[in-house]
């Protein structure tokens, strides 16, 4: 009987052309869109495809790589909302207090805040 690694072996060799060929296409797209809308707006030079390419792999490690599958941020807006509206009133009271109390005292030290 085969492992399910010997039916994926082509699969698992072409990830890294695949990973390479999207950094690839997005460098260059980083590298369009610089050119051709900077130089006029913000007088800057114009940029090589591997500087576009070391601007992308900055902005991926100081923003970050995303939520790594985590739901959008419109589903979960919509679960937040049909949370919200499954309380019961007193748990809606507390919560609106407790919000209150977090984003509106926010300049208070925590001694103060009851």
């Amino acid at each position: 009987m085969k492992s399910k690694f010997n039916n994926n072996k082509k699969k698992f060799f072409l990830i890294p052309f695949g990973i390479a060929a999207i950094l690839g296409l997005v460098s260059y797209v980083v590298m369009l869109l610089w050119n051709n809308l900077l130089p006029e707006i913000l007088h800057v030079s114009t940029i090589t495809f591997w500087q576009a390419m070391g601007i992308f792999v900055l902005s991926k490690i100081l923003f970050g790589f995303g939520k790594g599958g985590g739901k959008p941020a419109w589903m979960q807006h919509k679960m937040n909302q049909n949370r919200f509206q499954n309380m019961s009133p007193d748990d809606r009271e507390r919560f609106k207090e407790r919000m209150k109390d977090r984003f509106c005292n926010w300049n208070k030290s925590p001694q103060e805040n009851p």
